[in-house]
């Protein structure tokens, strides 16, 4: 782009600006000779050089607004160890309104009982899981962290509360479980039975003898669900053996 050149009075001024990357950049140009001092004088005297600094150029800047909400996404860890170490925290349930549970915790002690999510008399329908939700969040919290975990996996039900009551844990506990990145698998209630009594339909008081022959006393056959799940678990490595 040829630069302008600004004339003043019909004769070309003293200064030529030119456009560069950063800024407006002044140079000065060569006159032919006035045949009248006095004229060169007085038009030399009004010719003013001015120079545009970079740092002096005003910079447009973008507002943009803050992100109100971010959404971390888990990372893959392709080299995970085996979520059926010794030496981690390991979570077996019994899913339904009173929850057996299993706890293998780091240190290698096993631990177990109930827990019960009955809705009170003036609760939503939805309580039931939002407390199932907390108190996951706090045996993680105190426990874990949890490694993987196993649940019972129930494919018929003797009514349609029942029915519902199991989705809806199901639900919370894989949703729970995607959201923190960690391994679940449900077993089949007649695995579980095979593996516990050696019949793949034994009874609620055959599970509990067979959880009270490896020492423990379970309040009743959820806890004794759990407990078999646990050690079915351990001993297969996660259904591998």
């Amino acid at each position: 782009m040829k630069a302008p050149i600004l004339r003043m009075g019909g004769q070309p001024a003293g200064l030529a600006l030119s456009h560069t990357s950063w800024g407006i950049r002044a140079r000065a140009l060569t006159f032919p000779a006035h045949s009248n001092p006095t004229t060169a004088a007085r038009t030399a005297k009004h010719m003013t050089a001015v120079v545009f600094h970079p740092r002096s150029q005003l910079k447009k800047e973008t507002t943009m607004a803050e992100a109100t909400l971010t959404t971390r996404m888990q990372e893959a860890i392709p080299d995970l160890p085996p979520a059926f170490r010794a030496d981690r925290t390991l979570l077996a349930l019994d899913l339904g309104t009173t929850t057996g549970w299993a706890l293998h915790g780091a240190d290698g002690l096993i631990t177990s009982g109930t827990v019960s999510f009955r809705p009170g008399r003036f609760d939503g329908g939805g309580m039931r899981y939002l407390r199932f939700s907390n108190w996951l969040g706090e045996l993680d919290r105190l426990s874990g962290p949890i490694a993987a975990l196993w649940f019972e996996e129930v494919r018929r039900h003797a009514g349609t509360d029942a029915a519902h009551v199991y989705g809806g844990l199901m639900a919370t506990l894989t949703a729970w479980a995607e959201m923190r990145g960690v391994p679940y698998e449900g077993v089949p209630v007649g695995t579980i039975k095979r593996f516990a009594t050696g019949k793949g339909n034994a009874n609620k008081e055959a599970m509990i003898a067979s959880a009270r022959a490896r020492g423990f006393s379970p309040a009743d056959d959820n806890e004794a669900d759990a407990i078999a799940i646990l050690f079915w678990a351990l001993e297969t490595k996660g259904g591998m053996q």
